[in-house]
């Protein structure tokens, strides 16, 4: 195949896959979501080895790839139906941190044109040592579940192309293998070999009778 084919399609796809997987994985480590981080980091595998295989000509490497893509699709749209409370999910859960931990989206915080402001508060009765802090974000541009819906359809529509093109690469390359073993390619013996022995017969010099 060709540089401009679906080969180099599919290289390019998964280098992009490569850098949105490793933007979403340091957002995921300072929000403590520990559920996306863990399918981050298969899906960076997996996508090396798709990356691997299709550069190496592996189409084992690349059907694992192309399962992946599909995994990661659903897992994606999990997200968005976590973070718009679809389904009986809700984004207000720690169902992301495995409940460990209360954190949530870094973008709830840190969003564009958000500003925290955090304003220490005392209970009645609760001494100042024990005051629980209470942060406020105002001004956002845009809500933080909008943000993680974008980043996640993002990756859906890349993991989308990347099946699609992977599903051509397998199917091409299965051709040329084919095709490569049907004249022979691959036989170790071709049909024509001829089996050549070493000859034992001794050439003795002939001279005319007188």
């Amino acid at each position: 195949m060709g540089c401009c084919s679906g080969r180099c399609t599919l290289i390019f796809i998964c280098t992009l896959q490569l850098v949105l997987a490793l933007e979403r994985q340091v957002f995921d480590f300072l929000g403590y979501q520990w559920a996306p981080i863990l399918a981050n980091f298969f899906h960076i595998i997996i996508v090396i080895l798709g990356l691997f295989g299709t550069i190496q000509y592996r189409p084992r490497y690349i059907v694992v790839y192309t399962v992946w893509a599909a995994v990661w699709v659903a897992w994606n749209i999990f997200i968005i139906c976590f973070y718009l409370d679809v389904g009986g999910l809700s984004k207000d859960s720690d169902l992301l941190t495995f409940n460990i931990s209360a954190h949530h989206s870094w973008w709830s915080e840190h969003g564009p044109g958000c500003v925290r402001k955090e304003m220490p508060q005392a209970a009645p009765g609760v001494r100042a040592t024990e005051s629980h802090s209470y942060i406020t974000v105002m001004g956002c541009l845009m809500d933080y579940q909008y943000i993680e819906v974008t980043h996640s359809s993002a990756h859906i529509l890349v993991a989308l192309l990347g099946f699609v093109y992977a599903c051509y690469v397998v199917s091409a390359i299965t051709e040329e293998e084919d095709s490569f073993d049907f004249i022979g390619g691959f036989d170790p013996f071709p049909l024509y070999h001829v089996n050549e022995k070493p000859s034992h017969l001794l050439l003795k010099p002939m001279y005319p009778s007188t």
